[in-house]
Protein backbone atom coordinates (compact mmCIF):
# COMPACT_ATOMS: atom_id res chain seq x y z
CA UNK A 1 0.00 0.00 0.00
CA UNK A 2 1.53 3.06 -1.19
CA UNK A 3 2.33 6.25 1.44
CA UNK A 4 -0.62 8.84 1.47
CA UNK A 5 1.20 11.52 3.75
CA UNK A 6 1.86 14.75 2.59
CA UNK A 7 4.13 17.66 3.30
CA UNK A 8 2.42 20.90 2.56
CA UNK A 9 5.15 23.92 3.08
CA UNK A 10 5.75 22.20 6.25
CA UNK A 11 2.43 21.17 7.39
CA UNK A 12 2.54 17.53 7.96
CA UNK A 13 -0.64 15.60 7.54
CA UNK A 14 -1.44 11.50 7.34
CA UNK A 15 -3.05 11.71 3.65
CA UNK A 16 -3.73 14.76 1.12
CA UNK A 17 -7.95 14.50 2.18
CA UNK A 18 -8.30 17.82 4.05
CA UNK A 19 -12.05 19.80 4.57
CA UNK A 20 -11.92 23.18 3.19
CA UNK A 21 -12.86 25.97 5.62
CA UNK A 22 -16.70 26.17 5.42
CA UNK A 23 -19.52 24.76 6.98
CA UNK A 24 -18.42 21.31 7.51
CA UNK A 25 -15.07 22.54 9.83
CA UNK A 26 -17.31 24.61 12.12
CA UNK A 27 -17.09 23.32 15.50
CA UNK A 28 -14.58 21.13 16.76
CA UNK A 29 -17.24 18.40 17.22
CA UNK A 30 -17.41 18.06 13.44
CA UNK A 31 -13.50 18.49 13.21
CA UNK A 32 -13.27 15.50 15.46
CA UNK A 33 -15.62 13.24 13.62
CA UNK A 34 -14.23 14.11 10.52
CA UNK A 35 -10.71 12.84 11.53
CA UNK A 36 -12.16 9.71 13.29
CA UNK A 37 -13.68 9.31 9.75
CA UNK A 38 -10.05 9.11 7.82
CA UNK A 39 -9.22 12.64 7.20
CA UNK A 40 -6.33 13.68 7.23
CA UNK A 41 -6.61 17.34 7.89
CA UNK A 42 -9.14 20.40 8.31
CA UNK A 43 -9.16 23.96 8.10
CA UNK A 44 -11.64 25.64 10.29
CA UNK A 45 -14.25 27.66 9.10
CA UNK A 46 -12.74 31.06 9.02
CA UNK A 47 -12.22 33.04 11.92
CA UNK A 48 -12.56 36.54 12.64
CA UNK A 49 -15.11 39.14 14.54
CA UNK A 50 -18.17 37.39 14.84
CA UNK A 51 -21.14 37.82 12.57
CA UNK A 52 -24.94 37.37 12.01
CA UNK A 53 -25.59 34.87 9.43
CA UNK A 54 -28.86 34.58 7.79
CA UNK A 55 -31.50 32.00 7.75
CA UNK A 56 -31.95 30.78 4.49
CA UNK A 57 -28.38 30.16 2.81
CA UNK A 58 -28.25 27.21 0.69
CA UNK A 59 -29.35 26.74 -2.75
CA UNK A 60 -28.30 24.02 -4.81
CA UNK A 61 -28.56 22.77 -8.98
CA UNK A 62 -29.52 19.47 -9.53
CA UNK A 63 -29.06 18.53 -13.54
CA UNK A 64 -30.25 15.50 -15.53
CA UNK A 65 -30.99 13.84 -12.40
CA UNK A 66 -27.92 14.66 -10.52
CA UNK A 67 -28.35 16.28 -7.37
CA UNK A 68 -26.41 19.34 -6.07
CA UNK A 69 -24.09 19.41 -9.34
CA UNK A 70 -23.45 22.70 -8.28
CA UNK A 71 -23.91 24.93 -5.01
CA UNK A 72 -24.70 27.77 -3.77
CA UNK A 73 -24.22 29.34 -0.35
CA UNK A 74 -24.60 32.87 1.09
CA UNK A 75 -23.37 32.08 4.52
CA UNK A 76 -20.34 34.10 6.03
CA UNK A 77 -17.67 33.37 8.28
CA UNK A 78 -17.85 32.06 12.05
CA UNK A 79 -20.71 33.20 13.72
CA UNK A 80 -19.23 32.11 16.68
CA UNK A 81 -16.60 33.86 19.91
CA UNK A 82 -13.40 33.51 18.73
CA UNK A 83 -12.41 32.34 22.48
CA UNK A 84 -14.77 29.14 22.03
CA UNK A 85 -13.56 28.04 18.41
CA UNK A 86 -9.57 29.04 20.04
CA UNK A 87 -11.01 26.16 23.15
CA UNK A 88 -11.70 23.64 20.46
CA UNK A 89 -8.92 24.16 18.22
CA UNK A 90 -6.92 23.38 21.20
CA UNK A 91 -9.36 20.50 22.25
CA UNK A 92 -9.03 18.81 19.02
CA UNK A 93 -5.24 19.43 18.12
CA UNK A 94 -4.28 17.56 21.35
CA UNK A 95 -6.73 15.06 20.65
CA UNK A 96 -5.40 14.36 17.08
CA UNK A 97 -1.78 15.62 17.24
CA UNK A 98 -1.07 13.95 13.75
CA UNK A 99 -3.43 15.08 12.33
CA UNK A 100 -3.19 18.81 10.37
CA UNK A 101 -5.04 21.85 11.80
CA UNK A 102 -5.29 24.72 9.60
CA UNK A 103 -7.03 28.04 10.85
CA UNK A 104 -8.85 30.61 8.07
CA UNK A 105 -8.13 33.48 9.01
CA UNK A 106 -10.15 37.02 7.87
CA UNK A 107 -10.32 40.13 9.50
CA UNK A 108 -9.73 44.22 8.37
CA UNK A 109 -6.93 45.05 6.32
CA UNK A 110 -4.85 46.62 9.07
CA UNK A 111 -1.77 45.72 10.15
CA UNK A 112 -2.50 45.30 13.82
CA UNK A 113 -5.83 43.21 13.60
CA UNK A 114 -3.73 40.77 11.28
CA UNK A 115 -0.84 41.00 13.71
CA UNK A 116 -3.35 40.37 16.91
CA UNK A 117 -5.21 37.41 15.54
CA UNK A 118 -2.59 35.12 13.90
CA UNK A 119 -0.78 35.42 17.52
CA UNK A 120 -4.01 34.32 18.97
CA UNK A 121 -4.75 31.56 16.95
CA UNK A 122 -0.92 30.03 16.66
CA UNK A 123 -1.22 30.59 20.99
CA UNK A 124 -3.48 27.09 20.65
CA UNK A 125 -1.43 24.77 18.51
CA UNK A 126 -2.90 25.25 14.92
CA UNK A 127 -0.03 23.76 11.96
CA UNK A 128 -1.00 26.49 9.67
CA UNK A 129 -2.76 29.68 9.15
CA UNK A 130 -4.82 30.34 5.90
CA UNK A 131 -5.82 33.62 4.93
CA UNK A 132 -9.22 33.91 3.10
CA UNK A 133 -8.92 36.19 0.74
CA UNK A 134 -11.54 34.83 -1.13
CA UNK A 135 -15.35 35.15 0.25
CA UNK A 136 -17.16 36.72 -2.88
CA UNK A 137 -20.61 37.69 -0.75
CA UNK A 138 -21.39 39.57 2.34
CA UNK A 139 -17.45 40.00 3.69
CA UNK A 140 -16.35 41.48 0.60
CA UNK A 141 -19.07 44.21 1.26
CA UNK A 142 -17.40 45.00 4.61
CA UNK A 143 -13.74 45.22 2.51
CA UNK A 144 -12.35 42.02 3.28
CA UNK A 145 -12.60 38.39 1.43
CA UNK A 146 -12.51 38.95 -2.17
CA UNK A 147 -12.50 42.52 -2.17
CA UNK A 148 -9.22 42.42 -0.53
CA UNK A 149 -8.29 38.93 -3.15
CA UNK A 150 -9.06 41.05 -6.14
CA UNK A 151 -6.47 43.90 -5.05
CA UNK A 152 -3.18 42.36 -5.46
CA UNK A 153 -1.12 44.98 -4.07
CA UNK A 154 -3.61 44.38 -0.75
CA UNK A 155 -2.84 41.01 -0.99
CA UNK A 156 0.65 41.11 -0.53
CA UNK A 157 0.42 43.46 1.90
CA UNK A 158 -1.80 41.43 4.19
CA UNK A 159 0.33 38.23 3.90
CA UNK A 160 3.21 40.31 4.77
CA UNK A 161 1.90 41.31 7.85
CA UNK A 162 0.84 37.61 9.07
CA UNK A 163 4.24 36.60 7.88
CA UNK A 164 5.97 39.32 10.36
CA UNK A 165 4.52 37.67 13.49
CA UNK A 166 3.81 34.01 12.31
CA UNK A 167 5.56 30.82 13.17
CA UNK A 168 3.60 28.73 11.20
CA UNK A 169 3.31 28.46 7.46
CA UNK A 170 1.56 30.82 5.64
CA UNK A 171 -1.20 29.65 3.16
CA UNK A 172 -3.24 32.58 1.03
CA UNK A 173 -6.51 31.22 -0.71
CA UNK A 174 -7.78 32.88 -3.43
CA UNK A 175 -10.72 34.27 -5.13
CA UNK A 176 -10.91 33.06 -8.80
CA UNK A 177 -13.47 36.13 -9.22
CA UNK A 178 -10.73 37.77 -10.99
CA UNK A 179 -9.22 38.14 -14.45
CA UNK A 180 -5.94 36.33 -14.04
CA UNK A 181 -5.49 34.82 -10.72
CA UNK A 182 -1.47 34.33 -11.23
CA UNK A 183 -1.18 38.16 -10.88
CA UNK A 184 -2.61 37.96 -7.04
CA UNK A 185 -0.60 34.90 -6.66
CA UNK A 186 2.57 36.04 -7.60
CA UNK A 187 1.96 39.08 -4.79
CA UNK A 188 0.96 36.64 -2.49
CA UNK A 189 4.22 34.89 -2.55
CA UNK A 190 6.21 38.44 -2.99
CA UNK A 191 4.25 39.16 0.56
CA UNK A 192 5.96 35.76 1.63
CA UNK A 193 3.19 32.73 1.40
CA UNK A 194 4.80 29.58 2.12
CA UNK A 195 1.86 28.17 -0.12
CA UNK A 196 -1.56 29.05 -1.75
CA UNK A 197 -4.83 27.74 -1.76
CA UNK A 198 -7.88 27.70 -5.03
CA UNK A 199 -10.29 27.97 -5.80
CA UNK A 200 -12.60 30.43 -3.16
CA UNK A 201 -15.96 30.30 -4.38
CA UNK A 202 -17.35 31.86 -7.28
CA UNK A 203 -19.84 34.70 -7.76
CA UNK A 204 -23.22 33.25 -8.71
CA UNK A 205 -27.08 33.55 -8.36
CA UNK A 206 -28.42 30.25 -8.12
CA UNK A 207 -32.18 30.90 -9.11
CA UNK A 208 -34.72 32.58 -9.32
CA UNK A 209 -38.14 30.76 -8.41
CA UNK A 210 -40.54 31.72 -11.59
CA UNK A 211 -43.94 31.57 -9.13
CA UNK A 212 -43.58 33.51 -6.61
CA UNK A 213 -40.52 35.89 -8.32
CA UNK A 214 -38.55 35.50 -5.48
CA UNK A 215 -34.16 34.55 -5.87
CA UNK A 216 -33.04 31.28 -4.63
CA UNK A 217 -32.51 31.40 -1.67
CA UNK A 218 -34.24 34.50 -0.25
CA UNK A 219 -34.42 35.65 2.74
CA UNK A 220 -37.25 37.22 3.43
CA UNK A 221 -38.11 38.36 -0.23
CA UNK A 222 -35.03 39.74 -1.10
CA UNK A 223 -31.66 37.83 -2.24
CA UNK A 224 -28.15 38.39 -2.67
CA UNK A 225 -24.86 36.88 -4.84
CA UNK A 226 -23.42 33.88 -3.54
CA UNK A 227 -20.64 31.54 -3.91
CA UNK A 228 -20.86 28.90 -6.44
CA UNK A 229 -18.93 25.77 -5.95
CA UNK A 230 -19.29 21.77 -6.16
CA UNK A 231 -18.62 19.28 -9.20
CA UNK A 232 -19.80 22.01 -11.53
CA UNK A 233 -16.86 24.19 -10.54
CA UNK A 234 -14.16 21.91 -11.16
CA UNK A 235 -12.99 22.37 -14.81
CA UNK A 236 -12.37 26.50 -13.70
CA UNK A 237 -10.90 25.30 -10.48
CA UNK A 238 -8.40 22.84 -12.48
CA UNK A 239 -7.53 25.46 -15.08
CA UNK A 240 -6.69 28.01 -12.34
CA UNK A 241 -4.61 25.38 -10.49
CA UNK A 242 -2.75 24.61 -13.74
CA UNK A 243 -2.12 28.38 -14.47
CA UNK A 244 -0.25 28.67 -11.41
CA UNK A 245 1.45 25.18 -10.52
CA UNK A 246 3.23 26.13 -14.50
CA UNK A 247 3.85 29.74 -13.49
CA UNK A 248 7.84 29.98 -12.30
CA UNK A 249 7.27 33.39 -10.30
CA UNK A 250 4.79 31.79 -8.28
CA UNK A 251 6.69 28.47 -7.41
CA UNK A 252 5.06 27.42 -3.85
CA UNK A 253 2.83 24.13 -3.24
CA UNK A 254 -0.61 24.58 -3.61
CA UNK A 255 -4.16 23.04 -1.73
CA UNK A 256 -6.57 22.39 -5.01
CA UNK A 257 -10.13 22.98 -4.12
CA UNK A 258 -13.22 23.21 -6.23
CA UNK A 259 -15.58 20.70 -7.39
CA UNK A 260 -13.31 17.65 -6.02
CA UNK A 261 -15.88 14.57 -4.85
CA UNK A 262 -14.14 11.37 -5.85
CA UNK A 263 -10.40 9.85 -5.65
CA UNK A 264 -9.77 10.29 -9.59
CA UNK A 265 -10.84 14.19 -9.39
CA UNK A 266 -7.84 13.84 -6.26
CA UNK A 267 -5.48 12.32 -8.87
CA UNK A 268 -6.08 15.05 -11.55
CA UNK A 269 -5.57 17.71 -8.92
CA UNK A 270 -2.69 16.09 -7.93
CA UNK A 271 -1.20 15.65 -11.63
CA UNK A 272 -1.90 19.12 -12.80
CA UNK A 273 -0.13 20.51 -9.48
CA UNK A 274 -2.13 20.25 -5.92
CA UNK A 275 0.42 19.02 -2.50
CA UNK A 276 -3.08 18.61 -1.04
CA UNK A 277 -6.52 18.91 -2.05
CA UNK A 278 -9.76 20.47 0.22
CA UNK A 279 -13.44 19.07 -0.05
CA UNK A 280 -16.50 20.76 1.07
CA UNK A 281 -19.92 20.45 -1.15
CA UNK A 282 -18.98 16.55 -1.50
CA UNK A 283 -18.74 16.28 2.16
CA UNK A 284 -21.71 18.45 2.74
CA UNK A 285 -23.71 16.34 0.50
CA UNK A 286 -22.84 12.56 1.69
CA UNK A 287 -21.14 12.98 4.51
CA UNK A 288 -17.56 12.79 6.40
CA UNK A 289 -17.26 8.82 5.65
CA UNK A 290 -17.17 9.62 1.53
CA UNK A 291 -13.61 9.84 2.46
CA UNK A 292 -13.14 6.43 2.98
CA UNK A 293 -13.99 5.48 -0.86
CA UNK A 294 -11.54 8.05 -1.74
CA UNK A 295 -8.71 6.56 0.29
CA UNK A 296 -9.27 3.29 -0.98
CA UNK A 297 -9.75 4.50 -4.56
CA UNK A 298 -6.19 6.76 -4.17
CA UNK A 299 -4.45 3.93 -2.27
CA UNK A 300 -5.69 1.35 -5.31
CA UNK A 301 -5.39 3.79 -8.29
CA UNK A 302 -1.30 4.15 -7.09
CA UNK A 303 -0.72 0.55 -6.72
CA UNK A 304 -2.15 -0.16 -9.89
CA UNK A 305 0.45 2.54 -11.08
CA UNK A 306 3.50 1.09 -8.87
CA UNK A 307 3.81 4.55 -6.85
CA UNK A 308 4.95 4.25 -3.42
CA UNK A 309 3.83 7.56 -2.80
CA UNK A 310 0.86 9.65 -3.64
CA UNK A 311 3.48 12.88 -3.91
CA UNK A 312 5.02 11.04 -6.69
CA UNK A 313 1.77 12.21 -8.98
CA UNK A 314 2.03 15.97 -7.68
CA UNK A 315 2.52 18.27 -11.24
CA UNK A 316 2.78 15.09 -13.72
CA UNK A 317 0.83 16.76 -16.17
CA UNK A 318 1.54 20.27 -15.59
CA UNK A 319 4.56 20.39 -18.31
CA UNK A 320 1.42 19.08 -20.95
CA UNK A 321 -0.01 22.13 -20.51
CA UNK A 322 0.39 24.79 -22.44
CA UNK A 323 -0.86 27.72 -24.23
CA UNK A 324 -2.96 27.93 -27.48
CA UNK A 325 -0.21 28.19 -29.90
CA UNK A 326 2.03 25.71 -28.90
CA UNK A 327 -0.29 23.22 -29.89
CA UNK A 328 0.45 21.07 -32.99
CA UNK A 329 -2.07 22.28 -35.72
CA UNK A 330 -1.00 19.01 -38.07
CA UNK A 331 -2.32 17.13 -35.51
CA UNK A 332 -5.31 14.90 -36.46
CA UNK A 333 -7.96 12.61 -35.25
CA UNK A 334 -11.08 11.66 -37.10
CA UNK A 335 -14.45 10.11 -35.66
CA UNK A 336 -15.10 6.19 -36.35
CA UNK A 337 -18.84 4.96 -35.36
CA UNK A 338 -18.58 1.01 -34.39
CA UNK A 339 -21.67 -0.96 -35.30
CA UNK A 340 -22.00 -3.34 -32.85
CA UNK A 341 -22.30 -0.87 -29.84
CA UNK A 342 -24.22 1.96 -32.32
CA UNK A 343 -28.08 1.81 -30.82
CA UNK A 344 -28.53 4.01 -33.94
CA UNK A 345 -30.32 6.99 -32.03
CA UNK A 346 -28.64 9.06 -34.88
CA UNK A 347 -27.69 12.17 -31.79
CA UNK A 348 -24.48 12.18 -33.20
CA UNK A 349 -25.67 12.59 -36.85
CA UNK A 350 -27.86 15.65 -35.72
CA UNK A 351 -24.96 17.21 -33.53
CA UNK A 352 -23.00 16.96 -36.32
CA UNK A 353 -25.26 17.89 -39.12
CA UNK A 354 -26.90 20.83 -36.83
CA UNK A 355 -23.77 21.81 -35.14
CA UNK A 356 -20.91 21.08 -36.29
CA UNK A 357 -19.79 19.58 -40.04
CA UNK A 358 -21.85 17.80 -41.58
CA UNK A 359 -19.82 14.35 -41.93
CA UNK A 360 -21.80 11.51 -40.57
CA UNK A 361 -24.04 10.16 -43.33
CA UNK A 362 -27.28 7.37 -42.42
CA UNK A 363 -26.42 4.91 -44.82
CA UNK A 364 -28.06 1.10 -45.66
CA UNK A 365 -25.77 -1.41 -45.50
CA UNK A 366 -26.17 -4.78 -47.71
CA UNK A 367 -28.21 -6.40 -45.03
CA UNK A 368 -30.66 -3.42 -45.34
CA UNK A 369 -29.73 -1.88 -41.79
CA UNK A 370 -29.63 1.55 -41.37
CA UNK A 371 -26.31 2.56 -40.21
CA UNK A 372 -24.62 5.73 -39.57
CA UNK A 373 -20.98 6.28 -40.75
CA UNK A 374 -18.33 9.30 -40.24
CA UNK A 375 -16.96 10.73 -44.00
CA UNK A 376 -13.23 10.86 -42.22
CA UNK A 377 -12.13 12.89 -45.14
CA UNK A 378 -14.59 15.98 -44.17
CA UNK A 379 -14.18 14.95 -40.52
CA UNK A 380 -12.16 17.69 -38.48
CA UNK A 381 -12.29 15.74 -35.14
CA UNK A 382 -14.53 18.06 -33.23
CA UNK A 383 -15.37 15.17 -30.82
CA UNK A 384 -18.53 16.30 -30.63
CA UNK A 385 -20.26 13.15 -31.70
CA UNK A 386 -18.61 10.91 -29.19
CA UNK A 387 -19.15 13.62 -26.72
CA UNK A 388 -23.61 13.40 -27.00
CA UNK A 389 -23.34 9.64 -27.57
CA UNK A 390 -24.51 8.03 -25.20
CA UNK A 391 -23.05 4.39 -25.43
CA UNK A 392 -19.90 4.11 -24.45
CA UNK A 393 -17.72 2.62 -26.72
CA UNK A 394 -20.07 3.56 -30.01
CA UNK A 395 -17.53 6.10 -31.58
CA UNK A 396 -14.00 6.33 -30.92
CA UNK A 397 -11.28 9.52 -32.05
CA UNK A 398 -8.36 7.66 -34.03
CA UNK A 399 -4.91 9.40 -34.46
CA UNK A 400 -4.48 9.48 -37.86
CA UNK A 401 -1.04 9.82 -38.93
CA UNK A 402 -1.38 12.23 -42.35
CA UNK A 403 2.91 12.34 -42.46
CA UNK A 404 3.03 15.95 -41.75
CA UNK A 405 5.73 17.18 -39.58
CA UNK A 406 4.54 19.13 -36.01
CA UNK A 407 3.61 22.63 -36.87
CA UNK A 408 1.90 25.12 -34.12
CA UNK A 409 0.80 28.51 -34.69
CA UNK A 410 3.78 30.16 -33.14
CA UNK A 411 6.06 28.01 -35.01
CA UNK A 412 3.86 29.39 -37.84
CA UNK A 413 4.39 32.96 -37.15
CA UNK A 414 7.73 32.30 -36.53
CA UNK A 415 8.24 31.17 -39.93
CA UNK A 416 6.54 33.80 -41.17
CA UNK A 417 8.72 36.46 -39.78
CA UNK A 418 11.88 34.85 -41.11
CA UNK A 419 10.79 34.97 -44.48
CA UNK A 420 9.89 38.51 -44.07
CA UNK A 421 13.11 39.63 -42.88
CA UNK A 422 14.98 37.04 -45.68
CA UNK A 423 12.42 39.40 -48.27
CA UNK A 424 13.40 42.40 -46.45
CA UNK A 425 16.98 42.07 -46.58
CA UNK A 426 16.93 40.42 -50.21
CA UNK A 427 18.77 42.38 -52.93
CA UNK A 428 16.29 43.92 -55.71
CA UNK A 429 16.97 42.97 -59.11
CA UNK A 430 16.20 45.12 -61.78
Amino acid sequence: MADLSIDLAGIRSPNPFWLASAPPTNTGYQVQRAFEAGWGGAVWKTLGDPIINTSARFAAINFNGQRVAGFNNIELISDRPLDVNLKEIYETKKRFPNHAVIASLMVEPTQYKWHEIVKRVEDVGVDGLELNFGCPHGMAERGMGAASGQQPDLVQAQTTWAKEVATTPVIVKLTPNITDITVVARHAVKGGADAISLINTINSLAGVDIHSWNTIPHVGGKGAHGGYCGPAVKPIALNMLAECARDMNVGVPISGIGGISTWQDVVEFMLMGATGIQVCTAAMHHGFRIVEEMIDGLNNYLDDKGLSSVTELIGQSVSRYSNWGDLDLNYQVVARINEENCINCNKCHIACEDTSHQCIDMLTNAEGKSILQVREEDCVGCNLCSIVCPVDGAIDMIEIQNGMAPMSWNDRQKMIGSLNDSYTGAEVIG
